[in-house]
């Protein structure tokens, strides 16, 4: 009996932590957003591991932390980044709870975007390892947008 009432109470302190890592993971995510907006380039590329990936929208765009850094840049200098608000973020965290994968909404200027990544503790602090930007499209507008990009339909 004492076995199965230490094991509800050490699942509900992992749930609690869980809960708490959660919460202090969605704070990084809308910091690291916010950064972007108010362009504090300190914040927002010192909140990204040294071996980051950026995927951004255009297929050509896959970029280092020190490649999308040099390619922000003069945006984070005119004091004007980029500004999205995530909402909708689904976060999973496995058991070690130092590993998180995420998905997010983005309401952004160019309509409705998808971002996803993960985030990893790495010395106690929450880092980005990778994220990836996408653009969305309704399924229902998907024949207009293949004409668009002039894609055949056996790409």
């Amino acid at each position: 009996m004492k076995k199965i009432q230490l094991s509800i109470i050490a699942c509900f302190f992992v749930m609690n932590l869980t809960a708490q890592d959660k919460n202090e993971i969605n704070n990084f995510l809308d910091q690291w957003h916010r950064a972007a907006a108010e362009a504090d380039a300190n914040i927002y590329f010192g909140s990204m591991a040294d071996s980051s990936i950026y995927i951004g929208t255009d297929a050509t765009e896959r970029w280092t932390k020190q490649a999308f850094w040099e390619f922000s840049k003069p945006y984070f200098d005119k004091g004007k980044a980029w500004n999205f608000k995530p909402y909708d973020r689904q976060l999973h965290v496995d058991q070690s709870g130092n590993v998180t994968w995420f998905s997010e909404l983005l309401d952004t200027w160019m309509g409705v975007c998808r971002g996803s990544g993960i985030v990893e503790k790495i010395n106690g602090q929450w880092k980005i390892r990778q994220y990836h930007l996408s653009v969305t499209v309704p399924n229902d507008n998907m024949p207009e947008f293949l004409e668009l990009m002039k894609l055949d339909s056996d790409n």
